[in-house]
C-alpha cells in the first residue's frame, strides 16, 4: 500500500487508525472553531491522528432553500484560522475545478464529493495542486470501478490518494455498506477511509432534507473497522438536531471520544488477528 502523509500524520501502510472529524458545513466561524478545539482535545487525550473536516459550500443539498455555508472566501478564512489555532490538518470538499488551487493554499486534503467522483476535470485540478486527494466512491460505483478514478489522479503525478467508502444506492432513499468493499478497495493499493455518517443517510427521504439513521453509527463504524480500514470519517455536532446540514446522521460530539476509543480497540484486535493468521499461514 502507498501510505499518504498529511502534515505529521501518516495514513495507511501499517500506520495506526486515523480519523477525519468535523461538522458537515461551516455554520459560523465561532461554531467551527469551538468544534475544532474540542476535537483537538479529544485527539490529544486519545493519542490519535485527526484531520478536521468542514465544508465552505454544500453545493449538492437536496433543496435550493437549504443552508450551503459561507462560501469560498469566507470559508477558507475560517479554515485557515482553525488550522493556525489548533494545529490540526484540514480537509474540505471542492465542487469546481477553479476552486482546487485556491483551496489548496489553505487546506491539507482536497475532497471530491461522491456525486462528482467521475468528473475528470475536477479530479485533475485537485491532483495538480500536489495536495492529498480524498475521493469518495460514488454511490453508483462498484468498489473496483474506483480504479479508473484513482488513475485520473495519479496520472498527474500525485500519488497521495485516499479512497472513501460511503455506501451504495439500494432502492429508493436508502444506502447500504457492503463489507466486502473494504478489502476490494484496499487491493487498489491506497489507504481506505470509511465515511460512517454519510453511509447512514436516507437521501431525499426527508421531504427536502436528507434523513438519516444516526442511531446506527456505532455498530456500523465497529463493523467497518473490524473489516479493515485505515481511517474513519465521522461528522459531529454538539447538538445534531440543530445542525444546518446532515442533522439526522451526525454523531453527538460528546459521544465521539468513547466511540473513538472503542474503534481503536477493535482496530488493535483486528490487526492482531490478521498478524496471527499471517504467521500461521507462513508456519
Amino acid at each position: 500500500m502507498t501510505p499518504v502523509s498529511v502534515g505529521a500524520l501518516t495514513i495507511g501502510g501499517g500506520s495506526p487508525l486515523a480519523f477525519i472529524v468535523g461538522p458537515c458545513v461551516i455554520e459560523s466561524a465561532a461554531h467551527a472553531m469551538e468544534t475544532a478545539m474540542a476535537i483537538r482535545e479529544i485527539a490529544a487525550r486519545a493519542r490519535l491522528g485527526v484531520i478536521f473536516k468542514a465544508s465552505y459550500d454544500k453545493a449538492n443539498r437536496t433543496s435550493r432553500h437549504s443552508f450551503r455555508g459561507p462560501g469560498l472566501d469566507e470559508g477558507l478564512r475560517v479554515l485557515a484560522d482553525i488550522k493556525v489555532k489548533t494545529g490540526l490538518p484540514i480537509l474540505t470538499d471542492i465542487h469546481e475545478p477553479a476552486h482546487a488551487a485556491v483551496a489548496a493554499q489553505v487546506v491539507d486534503v482536497l475532497q471530491i464529493p461522491a456525486f462528482l467522483s467521475r468528473q475528470t476535470d475536477l479530479l485533475v485540478a485537485a491532483a495538480r495542486t500536489g495536495k492529498a486527494v480524498n475521493v469518495k466512491k460514488g454511490q453508483f460505483l462498484a468498489p473496483r470501478d474506483i480504479k479508473h478514478v484513482v488513475d485520473k489522479i495519479t496520472a498527474e503525478g500525485n500519488p497521495s490518494v485516499l479512497v472513501t467508502e460511503r455506501g451504495v444506492s439500494f432502492g429508493y432513499n436508502n444506502l447500504v455498506v457492503d463489507m466486502r468493499a473494504f478489502p476490494m478497495l484496499r487491493e487498489l493499493g491506497y489507504p481506505v477511509v470509511f465515511d460512517v455518517t454519510h453511509s447512514l443517510q436516507l437521501p431525499g427521504a426527508g421531504n427536502g432534507v436528507t434523513a438519516g439513521l444516526a442511531q446506527y453509527i456505532e455498530p456500523l463504524a465497529s463493523a467497518g473497522v473490524a473489516a479493515g480500514v485505515d481511517m474513519v470519517f465521522m461528522e459531529v455536532h454538539a447538538e445534531p438536531s440543530q445542525a444546518k446540514s446532515d442533522a439526522a446522521n451526525a454523531l453527538r460530539l460528546d459521544r465521539l471520544e468513547p466511540l473513538i476509543l472503542k474503534l481503536k480497540r477493535i482496530d488493535a484486535a483486528a490487526r492482531e488477528a490478521a498478524g496471527a493468521a499471517t504467521g500461521a499461514t507462513r508456519a
